[in-house]
């Protein structure tokens, strides 16, 4: 049986892919801190499988390397400092973290016998830059030249660290994918995301209304189950090796305003959408190309945006939101 490793398991991405792999009979070990991810019943269930390790580990510290076995066919290295919050007030350490994070997965994967692919998890971030300064096509394909926002900027120092961990896996002589997440969403995401954010001021508003900036930037959104579908196969095909994917949906483009009223009519409930200023460093537009990966998998989504909605709200509606009036159509 072939042992795969995913660094941030415990995460929302990290946990989804592990069920799915489970699929495909691999052992599977799941390392994590929980500075960030959860240990809920969801996890519980996940790590009593008998082909699930959980690590319970800082993957800062050196230790790890000389801790991991070398018998891993996959690598999955998924464990990041995210968050918009955590960028803006500590900068320095998302770059420094970011970078250690990702040195160290690149030394557990070196020691590795016969490893057949390692998995750099980066970001939609990385296109900021070009569509401040120079404007995007949109959808965005994956060769676009990347520019780097001011310093200044608060998502400058999360765009840098996965740029630079692109070119560190690129440079690096191991047998690498790189994948572009866009907006993922699903089950067990927290809420630091917005469509979490959208139910919880939908369930907690008294007044008739809810605040949603942004509401004419336009988004399009993968469900989390599509997109671990769209890594695996990715991961697993020998033409992806030294290439670089989004990972996404292009299709059912949708206004944060749009999107705010769909999840006001899947919850039942009669309230309108009060308008607020862009959220700052906020992109405008993200939509990504998917016909890269098109052309190597030509994987069909299976779940609409308002099936994926409905997922999501009828799992928050039973672990987060507590309001009996909750409805999940």
């Amino acid at each position: 049986m072939r042992k795969i490793l995913i660094t941030g398991g415990a995460g929302f991405i990290g946990f989804h892919l592990a069920y799915k792999l489970l699929d495909s009979d691999y052992q599977i070990d799941l390392i994590d801190d929980f500075s960030r991810g959860i240990h809920d019943r969801d996890l519980t269930v996940l790590k009593n499988n008998k082909k699930v390790n959980l690590i319970n580990a800082n993957l800062l510290d050196t230790k790890i390397i000389d801790q991991c076995k070398n018998d891993y066919s996959y690598i999955y290295h998924l464990a990041a400092i995210i968050g918009v919050q955590n960028v803006v007030k500590s900068p320095l350490s998302v770059l420094e973290h970011n970078f250690v994070l990702l040195q160290n997965s690149l030394s557990i994967a070196t020691k590795q016998k016969d490893l057949r692919r390692f998995v750099f998890a980066s970001s939609s971030e990385v296109y900021g830059g070009t569509l401040h300064y120079h404007g995007l096509k949109f959808p965005t394909p994956e060769n676009t030249p990347l520019t780097i926002t001011e310093l200044s900027q608060p998502r400058t120092s999360y765009m840098l660290s996965k740029v630079y961990g692109e070119a560190m896996c690129s440079y690096s002589s191991l047998p690498v994918t790189i994948m572009r997440p866009h907006n993922f969403y699903g089950p067990r995401m927290g809420m630091a995301h917005v469509i979490p954010e959208l139910m919880k001021k939908v369930i907690d508003t008294d007044d008739g209304f809810i605040n949603v900036p942004s509401i004419e930037h336009k988004r399009t959104f993968c469900y989390i189950k599509d997109a671990v579908q769209l890594i695996q196969l990715l991961a697993e095909n020998p033409k992806t090796l030294g290439e670089t994917y989004n990972i996404g949906n292009e299709d059912e483009e949708i206004t944060m305003g749009e999107l705010a009223e769909k999840i006001i009519v899947l919850m039942g409930k009669n309230i309108k959408v009060n308008p607020l200023p862009p959220t700052v460093g906020s992109p405008r537009k993200r939509i990504p190309d998917m016909s890269k990966s098109n052309k190597i998998i030509n994987y069909k989504k299976q779940y609409s945006l308002t099936e994926g909605l409905r997922r999501t709200l009828g799992w928050y509606s039973v672990n987060v939101l507590t309001r009996d009036s909750v409805y999940i159509g």
